[in-house]
């Protein structure tokens, strides 16, 4: 995925650049995109990390 974003940037630059309007959007949007799965995952990562934790946590103590 991390691929994908530096892509959808670098194409984001660049015809920002060269001023292409409509492709400079299409870029945008999907670079957009990009950063927003990439933070969702990441806060999935952690919180899921996090709600393991407090599982196993409990079980131990109702033992």
């Amino acid at each position: 995925m991390s691929l994908g974003a530096l892509a959808a940037m670098i194409g984001t630059f660049y015809t920002g650049y060269k001023n292409m309007k409509t492709a400079h959007k299409y870029f945008a949007c999907s670079s957009l995109l990009c950063m927003i799965m990439a933070i969702y995952s990441g806060h999935k990562m952690i919180s899921g990390k996090s709600r393991k934790k407090k599982n196993s946590v409990s079980k131990e103590s109702a033992e």
